[in-house]
């Protein structure tokens, strides 16, 4: 692997959502990642980690039976010269286990172990299920997205899984490197979904106590109650953002679209519904994609709507590379950029186990043991 995080290891327990992201955007910046998968993944009996193939690349898979005592010993084998471990168990599981941090960290001191939850190690509803959109329906953020009137909508799971949850975790692993290169000593982070998910409201909590932003959804500058800040319908169905929030940008939307910025206050806001309904019979008139060219070479703040499949053919993301053909897969590239040390996709999802035999071999396990341990159903 290349990249800044060339040279750190981590051994990831397979799990779902935002502890795999958080990884993947570790993998691609150089770090090695072993994924420990479950036995029954390997021989078969996939369940919704079968989902995760978009967050899986540059990882090499082992298969173990993390209930088994022998099981057990692998993973304390593996973590012996690992910097980092990720797990996303309930709070509990793991010490339960018997791979909680205490013990693996009592034989490597350095390692930094990181924990995934929604709600966190501690408070009331630690032990809880939950889901991105229970997380940020908590945390506050769920509340702000939406038109007036109408209930929050599901925002997939960008939110708090991702968002508030992955991003965080990766957050937190990068700092406590740097930490121990200071101290010599890794440490536990509790990375939680709904931390991560109020963190991304500090912005809205500043205008809150500023009296800058109302409570009532679909009514402020930036959820929809701007005419110059929404979407539009098009003629042929399709959608474009508008985003013209200075001044300026807003001069220009009106002069691209014709219009006489005297007849349009931008700050009035008893004229916004009244200007809104004006903006969506204007972009109905004509296809998005006439409208994309129309404002592509502005800065009127205007883009076309893409779906999953448009935005990789976009000439500006084909320019940038901001997608990436791998392995017969077009997907997101690497971010950030680096000028020196580029992350980069070098290996494809692996099969639940497809490294077994070679990482542990790597970790001194010698041939009969392996077949020893495979006899047992310990690996697969």
């Amino acid at each position: 692997m290349s990249g800044p995080l060339t040279g750190v290891r981590i051994v990831e327990l397979a799990g779902l959502g935002p502890a795999p992201y958080g990884v993947m955007l570790l993998a691609d910046l150089g770090a090695e990642v072993i994924r420990v998968d479950r036995a029954a993944a390997a021989r078969g009996e996939l369940g919704a980690e079968a989902s995760m193939i978009g967050l899986s690349r540059n990882r090499r898979s082992v298969a173990v039976d993390l209930k088994s005592a022998s099981g057990v010993e692998l993973l304390h084998r593996l973590v012996d010269d690992a910097d980092v471990l990720v797990e996303g168990f309930r709070p509990g599981v793991a010490e339960r286990l018997g791979i909680g941090p205490d013990p693996l960290r009592a034989r490597n001191p350095r390692l930094i172990y990181a924990r995934m939850t929604g709600w966190g190690q501690d408070g009331p509803m630690a032990a809880r299920a939950g889901h991105d959109i229970d997380y940020a329906a908590l945390s506050g953020a769920l509340h702000t997205v939406g038109r007036a009137g109408d209930p929050p909508p599901p925002p997939v799971n960008y939110l708090a899984d991702f968002g508030g949850g992955g991003a965080f975790l990766a957050i937190g692993v990068l700092a406590a490197l740097v930490e121990r290169d200071r101290s010599g000593e890794g440490q536990v982070i509790d990375a939680a979904m709904i931390d991560g998910a109020a963190s991304m409201t500090a912005f809205l909590h500043g205008l809150l106590a500023i009296g800058a932003w109302s409570t009532e959804r679909g009514t402020n500058l930036l959820d929809g109650a701007a005419p110059y800040y929404d979407t539009y319908r098009c003629a042929d169905g399709g959608f474009v953002a508008v985003g013209a929030l200075e001044p300026q940008f807003f001069a220009e939307l009106c002069d691209r679209l014709g219009l006489d910025p005297a007849d349009w206050p931008q700050h009035d806001r008893e004229v916004w519904p009244e200007q809104k309904r004006r903006l969506a019979e204007l972009f109905a008139t004509r296809p998005r994609d006439e409208w994309a060219t129309l404002f592509e070479d502005s800065d009127a703040c205007v883009a076309p709507v893409l779906d999953l499949l448009e935005a990789p053919r976009h000439h500006h993301n084909v320019a940038r590379g901001t997608f990436s053909d791998e392995f017969g897969v077009t997907q997101p590239a690497p971010a950030p950029r680096f000028s020196r040390t580029p992350g980069s996709i070098e290996r494809p999802p692996p099969r639940p186990g497809e490294h077994t035999d070679e990482v542990l071999l790597e970790a001194g396990v010698d041939a009969d043991a392996l077949w020893a341990l495979r006899a047992a159903g310990t690996i697969a």
